[in-house]
């Protein structure tokens, strides 16, 4: 079949010249950055419009609520002077007081950071557990997960192990935890849960066997929630009552969550975050 006449929404010559130019081997297996250049620059080349979906940017509008306090925070001078060294009590507690009514979890303010975004956690996360016990310097990934988290153990020089957990479900999972954890180089695992990018969601179950294999190896789970209770097939949103965002908490005291202001608040531009460490 001949390619060459068949006629595409934008001129196939000028993508494939500005592929060329940004030096990309392959389209189906670029990075989400490699993508939006691409077509940042076919969009000014062409004048045409994409839909565009790679940032996972969130579109809804802010609460009003939020960006009036944000407004008279600044009216207040906070924008020059810096915060607290031990944190802002009132955020720490606010930070205690939601993970109690979200996910019925019991964590002292104490243990509540805030963070650049999720991500700076994640890196602050890595690079402390990998460290803290000799001979325990992996992290284990349950993919599919974000990719930035690799590419933070990369930059950190750190190593890590991951496995798909599409074909390891329900029990199945408790032996491929074990055959990881039992190794004794493992400090943490990870994953998301609502998943990014699949949505699946782990079961009680599951999160019960991560918990509990992850107590008997003295490993850390670190909770990616940056898609925190939108697991639509139930109600989440009332506080202090269940059905709660599920959590592996429930099962063991050794834990760290990443909670992200971006999707469940659309409250992206700012990069705000929680770090929510265990009482142990």
């Amino acid at each position: 079949m001949d390619t060459t006449t068949i006629k595409t929404p934008i001129d196939k010559n000028l993508v494939n010249s500005l592929i060329q130019k940004n030096k990309i081997k392959e389209v189906g297996t670029s990075s989400i950055r490699e993508i939006k250049k691409l077509i940042d620059d076919i969009e000014k080349e062409s004048g045409e419009k994409f839909i565009r979906m790679e940032m996972g940017i969130p579109g809804l509008p802010a609460s009003q609520i939020a960006i009036q306090a944000e407004k008279d925070a600044l009216d207040s001078g906070v924008a020059s002077i810096y915060p607290d060294i031990h944190g802002i009590p009132q955020l720490k507690e606010e930070a205690s007081r939601f993970v109690k009514n979200f996910m019925d979890i019991d964590v002292n303010p104490a243990c509540c950071i805030p963070t650049v975004g999720s991500m700076q956690g994640g890196f602050a996360a890595f690079m402390t557990l990998n460290r803290l016990v000799k001979g325990k310097n992996k992290t284990l990934f349950l993919d599919p997960g974000f990719p930035v988290h690799k590419q933070q153990m990369k930059v950190l020089g750190l190593k890590y192990e991951s496995f798909d957990v599409y074909n390891f479900r329900g029990e199945k999972l408790r032996d491929k935890l074990e055959f990881y954890l039992s190794k004794g180089d493992i400090s943490s695992l990870l994953y998301s849960n609502p998943n990014n990018p699949s949505w699946i969601c782990f079961t009680e179950l599951e999160l019960q066997i991560i918990g509990e294999i992850a107590q008997k190896y003295d490993v850390v789970v670190i909770e990616d929630l940056a898609y925190f209770a939108m697991d639509f097939r139930k109600d989440l949103s009332k506080p202090g009552l269940p059905p709660f965002q599920a959590t592996v908490a429930k099962y063991t005291d050794k834990y760290i969550q990443f909670i992200s202001s971006s999707k469940a608040f659309s409250y992206a531009g700012q990069r705000i975050g929680l770090m929510i460490i265990s009482n142990a």
